[in-house]
């Protein structure tokens, strides 16, 4: 299985709608996309985070590719700043294990 953890920081107080705009209906879309098995959003702090697990990578890219994700994508430096990281794992992690790696391993998103 495939795990993707990503972390978003909107800029400023008042891009909050914008970043809720493209999250809410993203990952509404990720929760029915084909292969996902797991979906969960965490706030910690300022980072508003989401944890999916995937049956494999491949699902995860076709979701990633998708219309909806790839225009939120396009427009994600406008109002956040981000960092991203995503695993092959034997079993589901929990919250700590993921941020762990994301910790450890994160890259930047974006330009």
């Amino acid at each position: 299985m495939y795990v993707s953890i990503t972390g978003l920081r909107v800029k400023r107080w008042w891009l909050m709608p914008v970043f809720w705009r493209h999250a809410v209906p993203t990952f509404k879309d990720a929760q029915n996309a084909k292969g996902n098995i797991h979906s969960a959003v965490r706030r910690i702090g300022r980072v508003h985070h989401t944890l999916t697990v995937w049956d494999s990578r491949a699902d995860m890219l076709a979701y990633l590719r998708s219309a909806r994700h790839a225009y939120a994508m396009r427009r994600f430096s406008s109002f956040a700043t981000g960092r991203v990281y995503g695993y092959e794992a034997e079993v589901p992690p929990d919250w700590d294990a993921a941020l762990a790696q994301y910790h450890a391993h994160g890259r930047d998103i974006g330009p």
